[in-house]
């Protein structure tokens, strides 16, 4: 702080460089940093000509990959196992939703067998979830070229 003239007056500035310095580097660290945080199951959904649903909350995701595995959300369990899991995660909710994103070269019977499964936890609603038709066709477009 420093005094103005004769006057009893301070002036007090804020030196805002190393604030915006340091918001710089880690703007920059958290831009290299995002990319490499991303992890899911990878699953090839078949398409469809369906509209997005809006969706106000995250929900509870099943995935099963073209190694017949189940996650729920990115966590691995057994079919056995699901009904269990899903009763203890959806424990006192009134509103059981879940969407369910199978991989489309497996075989029906297991996307059916899941479902049961989901079924008998209590689920009320349950969601497919599939990749927009015109995305495959525009990623084959870009393959091509």
């Amino acid at each position: 702080m420093t005094q103005i003239g004769d006057s009893n007056r301070l002036l007090s500035d804020i030196n805002v460089t190393p604030f915006v310095d340091v918001m710089l580097v880690l703007l920059i660290i958290f831009m290299v940093a995002a990319p490499m945080m991303i992890e899911g199951v990878d699953v090839s959904l078949p398409k469809a000509t369906s509209q997005p649903l809006p969706a106000e909350k995250k929900q509870l995701m099943v995935t099963v990959n073209n190694k017949h595995q189940v996650y729920i959300n990115d966590y691995l369990v057994e079919i056995d196992e699901l009904k269990d899991r899903l009763i203890k995660i959806l424990g006192g909710q009134v509103d059981r939703e879940i969407y369910l994103r199978a991989d489309e070269h497996i075989p029906y019977g297991v996307v059916v067998q899941v479902m049961s499964e989901i079924q008998n936890a209590g689920v009320v609603k349950l969601g497919m979830v599939t990749a927009p038709k015109y995305e495959n066709e525009h990623q084959t477009k870009h393959k091509n070229k």
